[in-house]
């Protein structure tokens, strides 16, 4: 989904059906969030709107991303060195982190998700109910026609 295509009816009306109240302040945030294909951060996020939205501090973009991950609308997907990244992407991906520039790449891949839930299947895992599979994957670029190095 993307922002840049999202009426801003469209964005009040995705707060709305994950119970959060659409307001300007959210309605602003949500759209910095989807727009950006980055995984941005709390920071990242903030940096992208306070020009235009002065009186968002830096606590309430934490705040309602925040909220948006306990409501369901976005995912918190988490860097190598523990820092937080936040995702406004809902459709089941898997990430690439490139632990020398930082950046989180989303990576479409059905058959690595047919495999591994078929692997879970087979393992017959008890009282556990699956919501999501989201596979990390970490690495530095390498130039182009160089084969993968797995370490």
């Amino acid at each position: 989904m993307s922002a840049n295509n999202l009426s801003y009816q469209e964005i009040k009306d995705s707060l709305n059906a994950y119970g959060i109240k659409a307001t300007q302040q959210r309605i602003v945030i949500y759209k910095a969030l989807v727009a950006s294909r980055q995984h941005p951060s709390t920071e990242i996020v903030y940096e992208g709107i306070k020009e235009e939205n002065p009186s968002i501090s830096l606590g309430t973009v934490y705040k309602t991303l925040e909220t948006f991950v306990s409501k369901g609308i976005a995912k918190k997907v988490m860097t190598d060195d523990g820092y937080m990244r936040y995702d406004g992407m809902l459709d089941s991906h898997h990430h690439i982190y490139c632990t020398d520039t930082q950046e989180i790449l989303d990576y479409d891949d059905d058959e690595l998700l047919l495999l591994i839930k078929d692997y879970l299947e087979k393992k017959n895992i008890e009282n556990l109910s699956i919501q999501d599979i989201c596979v990390q994957i970490s690495g530095t670029k390498i130039e182009k026609g160089k084969p993968i190095n797995i370490k």
